[in-house]
């Protein structure tokens, strides 16, 4: 076998592999042999057909099937040999038209390999790590928002105000013609709650039982609804009750209600307490790690196959398909919503592969374990979970990705640049800027 290399741009290769005649008409006849030992032919006894006879049958169906395999063996080996690391799968062509010669057969196998690089990590990486400390004021406030997950309504004699539900019928028209989705009866409605589009609930301030008015909205340009979008509309609005909100007593009933047995506020603000700091761990860690990974992008400006780049979107785009309905149309899906996240991800991927492969970092079943049981730590069966990440195979593979990936974040933190900066549990949580990117 001879093999001749080419580097055409970039990551490409181009390998030209030539198979002696002498190793390929080897091959054809030990199969037609093998294949004698079992075939029925008309006027012979079972595995006595000569072998001429077999020849004529069958060698341009043998031949074949003893290229396509000699050609997968031989593109292993020349690798092999090359030192190569394909990125994907190669194309294979004949390297002339000739392609069952005298000569033997010779083929090319265009395909992209991995980039060879020493990745980087120093002091040039810069990180501002969160330093947050949970208040009792937090712990305060997360049981207030916990009492008004369970608010409860009471019907009032008044005007309606913020905060209030209200009972309604609606009819949306626009152009005078009512419109799908603009209709309901007895709909509840919290008024302030930023349920209906911009506008609508404000006008219903100040209206009480057996009220009734005609409002004035505008969808916004970018409705989701596209034939809504940017219409100006009309709705008449008939009103049944006004309910008063009602914030239920913190009492021994309630606790319980949250799953703490013996039901005191005590316990309650342990539970509450232990979930805050995991929360708040896992948003610490997530934000330094993607500094670090931020960082290593930049000092590791390293070309990438354009073949895992192409998996990578193949997969983001089944993930997405995943979560749509049934029968949910793939091909609005362009290559160019995925591109720069894929090509993100593979180049991270690469660095960070690199990294554990050269500091030699290991997954050890003591981190996995670690791991699998944090992450158990918040569903009501904690061992139930465990259990199943341990008879999923590629379950804990996931994980084990996962240590090596956090193993090597804390070692580009050991030499970065770290920084820490104060921050409230409310701002850590609910950054400011988070509001304003949905608005």
């Amino acid at each position: 076998m001879q093999v001749s290399v080419e580097t055409t741009q970039g990551l490409q290769r181009k390998m030209t592999i030539a198979l002696p005649a002498e190793d390929i008409n080897s091959a054809v006849t030990e199969r037609l042999q093998s294949l004698g030992k079992t075939t029925r032919m008309n006027g012979f006894r079972p595995g006595k057909v000569p072998f001429n006879v077999l020849k004529k049958r069958f060698e341009p169906q043998v031949r074949s099937e003893v290229l396509g395999s000699l050609i997968n063996q031989s593109f292993y080996d020349a690798v092999q040999q090359e030192k190569l690391r394909p990125a994907g799968q190669p194309e294979i062509a004949p390297e002339d038209e000739k392609d069952n010669g005298a000569d033997g057969f010779s083929y090319i196998a265009t395909f992209e390999v991995y980039p060879e690089f020493e990745p980087v990590f120093n002091d040039k990486i810069t990180v501002t790590k969160p330093m947050v400390s949970i208040e009792d004021s937090d712990v305060d406030e997360m049981i207030e928002s916990l009492q008004k997950q369970r608010v409860d309504y009471t019907a009032v004699e008044r005007a309606a105000a913020d905060d209030d539900q209200i009972i309604i019928d609606f009819t949306g028209r626009i152009d005078g013609e009512e419109f799908e989705g603009g209709k309901a009866e007895k709909a509840p409605l919290v008024l302030g709650s930023g349920a209906m589009i911009e506008g609508f609930e404000a006008q219903l301030i100040g209206l009480s039982a057996g009220d009734s008015k005609t409002i004035q909205i505008t969808f916004p340009e970018d409705y989701q609804a596209e034939h809504l979008a940017g219409k100006a509309a009309e709705f008449d609005i008939n009103v049944h009750e006004v309910k008063e909100s009602f914030i239920p007593e913190l009492n021994e009933e309630l606790i319980k209600s949250f799953g703490i047995e013996d039901g005191t506020l005590e316990s309650l603000k342990a539970d509450i307490t232990k979930n805050m700091e995991r929360e708040l761990k896992q948003r610490v860690d997530n934000e330094v790690k993607t500094q670090i990974m931020d960082g290593l992008l930049e000092l590791n400006p390293i070309d990438i196959p354009e073949a895992l780049v192409k998996e990578e979107i193949g997969r983001q785009k089944e993930q997405m398909m995943q979560q749509m309905p049934g029968d949910a149309d793939a091909s609005f899906l362009g290559d160019e919503l995925f591109a720069e996240q894929a090509q993100r991800r593979v180049r991270l991927g690469l660095v960070v592969g690199e990294i554990v492969q050269k500091s030699e970092i290991k997954a050890d079943a003591a981190a996995v374990r670690g791991q699998v049981e944090t992450m158990a730590s918040s569903y009501q069966d904690p061992q139930q979970v465990i259990d199943y990440y341990y008879s999923n195979p590629e379950m804990l593979r996931n994980v084990e990705g996962l240590v090596l990936e956090e193993a090597v974040t804390a070692k580009v933190l050991d030499a970065s640049t770290v920084t820490e900066e104060k921050r409230s549990f409310q701002d850590m949580m609910n950054p400011p800027n988070a509001d304003s990117a949905t608005e």
